[in-house]
């Protein structure tokens, strides 16, 4: 279990996370959404206890981030965004080089490597340079020593920045197979890697926290979209099975609605519209999609 409380953010007046606050509960793959600069690494790395919020809590498994952190981030497995590794070991070495820092015994180590090349299948580079390898067996590389210790949760940043499509679908079912034993969080600004290993999405935006939600809680919202003239909008708040209704702008004299409802109340939308003298040139349904939420919390309007 994750637990964020509060959490912020400054480096000086620049306010980065501003109160964030979420459980993640464990086995979940959570994708972490947002443009570039809406604070997803910011997070991250408060997650894992590279950088202290200004202000908040962050609990992993009971334990504080804040008040015990060597014995929260045991938990944790962190991939940096950009893979950070060193180039002039090999892949053992590294992977030897990580379990030594976490104070794992060489005998220990040999079955705890063994385990995460088979896990990231990295049998035939075991030996080779990590500069020789391509940027996918790179991210490999980074993957598994992020799982080396076996850990309770999965911090992945960006895992398929730079990658070839190829590779995109190798490391999508690598980070499939990893959430049968792990909690996993992945940091993205691509929607596609979201919706084809998530099954809950965190959108961020500006440092704040704009939407929580499954996918499939995503996909169970209904709205419809109205272009009318002279459209009345107090009296679509007469209908109980309209829940909200957002102006999306005009063209001309036509105006533009999202009206949250079921497809099956359109009826009875456009008669009341028609009855208080709108003028309806349009009513249909909107195809409720991450794409779509996505776009609505960054005031952009997709056209279908």
């Amino acid at each position: 279990m994750i637990t964020a409380t509060k959490l912020n953010r400054s480096y000086g007046d620049t306010i980065a996370i501003s109160d964030v606050n979420f459980q993640i509960k464990s086995g979940e793959i959570v994708g972490l959404l947002g443009h570039n600069g809406a604070g997803k690494t910011t997070i991250m790395k408060m997650l894992t206890g590279f950088l202290e919020p200004t202000s908040g809590e962050i609990d992993i498994d009971g334990l504080s981030m804040i008040d015990e952190p060597l014995e929260a981030q045991k938990r944790i497995g962190y991939l940096p965004e950009n893979c950070p590794v060193w180039p002039d070991m090999s892949v053992v070495e590294y992977l030897e080089f990580n379990l030594g820092l976490r104070g794992v015994s060489r005998k220990e180590s040999a079955e705890l490597i063994n385990s995460a090349i088979n896990r990231t299948s990295l049998h035939g580079k075991a030996t080779e340079k990590i500069s020789t390898l391509s940027r996918g067996f790179r991210q490999r590389v980074g993957v598994a020593q992020a799982l080396l210790h076996d850990p309770d949760i999965l911090i992945l940043d960006e895992p398929t920045n730079g990658l070839d499509p190829t590779q995109i679908r190798q490391m999508r079912a690598l980070i499939k197979e990893l959430a049968q034993s792990a909690t996993v969080i992945i940091s993205t600004h691509v929607l596609q890697e979201v919706q084809a290993v998530c099954e809950r999405v965190l959108v961020m935006r500006s440092g704040q926290l704009r939407l929580d939600s499954t996918l499939e809680e995503l996909q169970q919202e209904q709205w419809l979209r109205v272009r009318a003239e002279n459209a009345d909008l107090h009296a679509l708040g007469e209908l109980a099975s309209v829940k909200n209704v957002i102006e999306q702008g005009t063209d001309g004299a036509i105006h533009e609605l999202r009206i949250e409802a079921e497809l099956v109340d359109a009826p009875e939308i456009a008669a009341l519209l028609v009855s208080k003298g709108a003028r309806l040139h349009s009513l249909t349904p909107i195809t409720r999609d991450l794409e779509t939420v996505f776009a609505e919390i960054n005031e952009e309007i997709i056209n279908d």
